[in-house]
């Protein structure tokens, strides 16, 4: 699995500590930055992490922003990309198994270190169900599909 890793100013800090899990748990990973503290636009990494998830560069992306809503809803702008902003173990498992979602948005002012770690754990090692959950991502595919700009 190749994963991508972007985030903000506000996200720096705990997408390195995301990047020393990855390579603990020996997932090849990437982290476009930020990598520092001064102010940045989050589309401006949030767009291109998706982009090469949407490409086929990567499996899966983490991004991490303040809150995590304005690099998901960056993320999710890209066609074939399933964001999910999530701050819970829980959410993390069913977003994996029920939206086959290939990016994960988390927010590094909303939860702590220890527990974007478990999220990240999860949502790496759950797979998709498939079967009905299969249907709806294809419903959603299509739609993208038909309102192409």
């Amino acid at each position: 699995m190749k994963v991508v890793v972007a985030s903000d100013h506000g996200g720096y800090q705990l997408a390195k500590q995301i990047g020393v899990l990855l390579e603990e748990l020996g997932i090849n990973y990437n982290n476009i930055g930020s990598d520092c503290a001064d102010s940045v636009d989050y589309p401006d990494y949030g767009i291109p992490a998706a982009e090469s998830v949407a490409k086929g560069e990567y499996d899966r992306g983490i991004l991490i922003c303040g809150t995590g809503i304005g690099m998901s809803i960056a993320a999710n702008k890209v066609k074939d990309i399933r964001c999910a902003l999530v701050h819970d173990v829980y959410s993390a498992r069913v977003t994996r198994e029920h939206n086959d979602s290939n990016m994960l948005a988390m927010g590094a002012r909303v939860i702590g270190e220890d527990l974007a770690k478990e999220i990240v754990r999860t949502w790496i090692g759950t797979t998709f169900q498939g079967g009905r959950h299969a249907d709806r991502i294809g419903k959603l595919s299509d739609y993208e599909t038909k309102h192409e700009a």
